[in-house]
């Protein structure tokens, strides 16, 4: 990264609403298992093969430069004081160092705030617990990266064979260290790109009107003129698809029907939508991919349905369990990529919608087949905002991200979300993986369960990354909230099993629900 990249709007918005008490990053837990024999020392061998390829991901060197007063997004610039030995460490696991400690350690991690002087991400290696296996406990900040984009890093970190691959070394180059610009350039940069926004978020025709390409005041306002002329032109150009979009959404909401479907992403106030403190308890399970897809096919869904299916039992059962479940079905924010096939920018690139968990219904198969058909509603609901989104994630206006962590700050000291409706009850994700195993300097990966978000107001998140013929589930929460998140993720298997009988024969429904 040689030259500063200014942050879209929907990156920074992860800083802005970053406090102590609510961390914006995500990370995994992904257990290794070492060769039979293995002598060697897998920390160092680790450290040395992330330093070798960091160059096949530029934003691990990058660190923040914020606009002078917070008038603008903030910047990425190359660290000209980068150290490995700032990002990677070696941790360790109090006996019996087996997965359940390596859990309990990873949710203690995961609310400490990254230090934001640095590039935004750590590594922690845990060598020595049971069974010859291996933690690795990763972060990095949402700022930084989604889902898509961490796929991407997943290619740089493992191969797939315990041969690692060799990279081409890139030659060392002498760069100058990056120097801070004064106030006024500053100023004057955010002031044209406020303006250049709508052209960056607008595919229609350019005009290509001339411009000075000059640093001086005069010639900046002149290009800044051309950049307000040619946008308007642009923009008028663009109105078409924006109008279609808006009168799409006005007519679905229009529609009795979908009032109807409206009415279902009503959230009920739960005992998991409170403010949260700033401890966290994680656990991960996993199921059988193959057995996951199988029911999705038998009940005409997709996984994904079967994932909220399942959480929905969880979250049923564990309800019922502390008297509070809701006789209304409970909701659950389902992020959606926009990321193209191919595309691996380090940037979000994320929708998001409310789906209904059928909660209030009882019987395990016409539970996953109302969230299927209410899946669908809330897809078709959302296609016309979700065409807007490209366009409205790169907006941002001078001075708001001041405003932004202020606000921020105010919603989180005053514990608002104790008595607001909440949006959504909880936000479960599902991030496709790679099929094939995986290595790392030797080392076989057994399992990747993913570590993410708990917000005010929803605090519990379920995530879920495929990988080989498994889904692993990462449940995060807050630990204020649910100080045993463990307790839920062991109910998963249980539900996935009576979920499956129920569209097996009527004797194995019986065995199952014994």
């Amino acid at each position: 990264m040689s030259h500063a990249k200014k942050l879209s709007s929907m990156d920074a918005s992860f800083l802005y609403l970053e406090t102590p008490e609510m961390p914006m990053h995500v990370g995994s837990m992904a257990i290794f298992k070492l060769k039979d024999g293995y002598q060697g020392n897998f920390f160092e061998d680790f450290k040395k093969m992330i330093a070798d390829r960091i160059h096949v991901a530029p934003i691990l060197k990058a660190r923040l430069e914020k606009a002078p007063l917070d008038i603008d997004n903030p910047s990425w610039v190359e660290d000209d004081q980068f150290d490995i030995n700032r990002h990677i460490f070696r941790a360790s696991l109090p006996a019996p160092a087996d997965r359940k400690i390596l859990e309990q350690t990873v949710g203690w991690m995961h609310a400490k705030l990254l230090n934001r002087a640095r590039p935004l991400w750590e590594f922690y290696v845990f060598e020595g617990m049971k069974d010859n296996e291996v933690g690795l406990y990763s972060k990095m900040h949402h700022a930084c990266i989604d889902g898509g984009a961490g796929a991407a890093l997943t290619n740089m970190i493992y191969d797939i064979t315990p041969v690692p691959r060799e990279f081409p070394k890139v030659a060392a180059v002498n760069k100058p260290a990056n120097e801070p610009r004064d106030i006024a350039t500053n100023i004057l940069d955010s002031y044209s790109q406020l303006w250049r926004q709508p052209l960056d978020a607008t595919k229609a025709k350019s005009f290509d009107l001339p411009r000075s390409g000059k640093s001086d005041i005069g010639s900046i306002l002149f290009d800044n003129a051309m950049y307000q002329l040619e946008s308007g032109m642009r923009m008028l150009g663009n109105v078409p698809d924006t109008v279609k979009s808006v009168r799409d959404m006005v007519a679905k909401v229009s529609d009795p029907k979908a009032r109807e479907s409206l009415a279902n992403m009503v959230s009920p106030s739960t005992i998991l939508n409170k403010s949260i403190s700033s401890e966290r308890s994680f656990a991960g399970v996993s199921v059988s991919l193959p057995e996951a897809k199988a029911l999705a096919k038998q009940a005409g869904g997709k996984l994904n349905d079967v994932v909220m299916a399942l959480s929905s039992g969880v979250l049923r059962r564990y309800l019922l369990e502390q008297g509070g479940l809701p006789s209304r079905s409970l909701t659950a924010a389902v992020p959606i990529s926009l990321r193209e096939e191919g595309n691996t920018d380090a940037n979000n690139q994320v929708f998001g919608m409310i789906c209904s968990l059928a909660t209030n219904v009882e019987d395990p198969k016409e539970r996953l087949e109302a969230i299927i058909a209410q899946s669908a509603k809330s897809k078709e609901m959302s296609h016309p905002l979700r065409a807007l989104m490209p366009s409205i994630s790169n907006i941002s206006m001078l001075g708001a991200p001041l405003m932004i962590q202020v606000l921020a700050l105010l919603y989180s000291r005053s514990n608002l979300s104790d008595v607001l409706p909440p949006s959504a009850n909880v936000t479960i994700s599902n991030v496709p993986g790679p099929r094939q195993t995986l290595y790392a300097v030797g080392a076989e990966l057994l399992h990747i369960f993913p570590v993410s978000i708990s917000t005010h107001g929803l605090a519990l998140n379920i995530t879920v990354q495929s990988y080989r013929d498994q889904l692993d589930f990462g449940f995060i929460a807050g630990a204020n909230i649910i100080p045993h998140v463990e307790n839920l993720a062991d109910m998963l298997p249980k539900e996935f099993e009576i979920l499956a009988a129920a569209y097996a024969s009527p004797k194995n429904r019986a065995s199952a629900a014994s």
